[in-house]
């Protein structure tokens, strides 16, 4: 199984409009984030974890068309904007896409585009929408999911299993529930949200996070969802061992 990473940003990505670097070194262009995505696959499958507004040049970085499903955590615009560019799969695969999410998350999305969903004016549905359960199998892939409080809505925590090998994806977050917990323990890789050092009241900072990684003890973690005010470099020099500040286009294979 491999992870890779599209997007390691927060909403407004780095820079910001403006050129806005805050402290991140923008000759070092692990420093340039886009929006947060992640693409599990195997040799048989491919998923697309959220339609971020950065989804084409994404994609484009990372020579992926063909896709099996596309999982949404949650219906914040950072996350789903790009559900547009989800046209160009359709037409290479020749069928709606296979979309899943919890069901108020797929309520928004099929009231916002609705047109991805149902078609309009001839042209045909890019996405087969379903409700995201607590466990299904997407080709030799298993995922669990579990609802992460996120401020006052939930996303989708998910883990990835396949061929022994384990990939846990928790973003969007500020509480860490037993249920939670349930998913998060014993994993190969946990590619998780941090922030920024500053406590925020819908995202967990750096230091609840490692809190999380030092309890729940994967074998190694990835931070991600991250602002302008963490330096890939600065960072990576002040995290403990197995853990590190992921960079889009950053791939692992388990």
């Amino acid at each position: 199984m491999k992870l890779r990473i599209l997007g390691s940003g927060t909403s407004s990505g780095v820079p910001r409009i403006g050129n806005d670097w805050g402290a991140c070194d923008p000759a070092d262009p692990r420093n340039r984030r886009s929006r947060a995505s992640i693409l599990i696959s195997t040799d048989t499958t491919r998923i697309l974890v959220d339609t971020s507004p950065d989804m084409r040049e994404q994609l484009l970085a990372a020579d992926t068309i063909d896709l099996d499903a596309v999982i949404w955590t949650h219906d914040h615009a950072d996350h789903f904007h790009g559900m547009d560019d989800l046209r160009q799969v359709a037409h290479h695969t020749g069928r709606a896409i296979p979309g899943f999410a919890r069901p108020f998350t797929l309520d928004q999305l099929r009231t916002r585009f609705a047109y991805a969903f149902f078609g309009r004016g001839g042209y045909e549905a890019t996405v087969d929408g379903a409700e995201l359960p607590d466990a299904l199998t997407i080709g030799d892939i298993t995922v669990r999911v579990a609802d992460q409080p996120h401020g006052g809505i939930t996303s989708a925590g998910l883990r990835f299993e396949s061929h022994g090998t384990s990939i846990g994806y928790a973003t969007d977050f500020n509480v860490m529930t037993n249920e939670m917990r349930g998913i998060y323990r014993d994993l190969d890789l946990w590619v998780v949200d941090a922030l920024r050092h500053a406590p925020h009241p819908t995202h967990p900072h750096v230091g609840a996070t490692l809190g999380w990684i030092g309890e729940l003890g994967p074998r190694r973690a990835v931070l991600v969802h991250m602002d302008n005010s963490l330096d890939y470099a600065t960072l990576a020099a002040e995290l403990p061992p197995g853990v590190e500040p992921g960079h889009d286009g950053l791939e692992i294979v388990l």
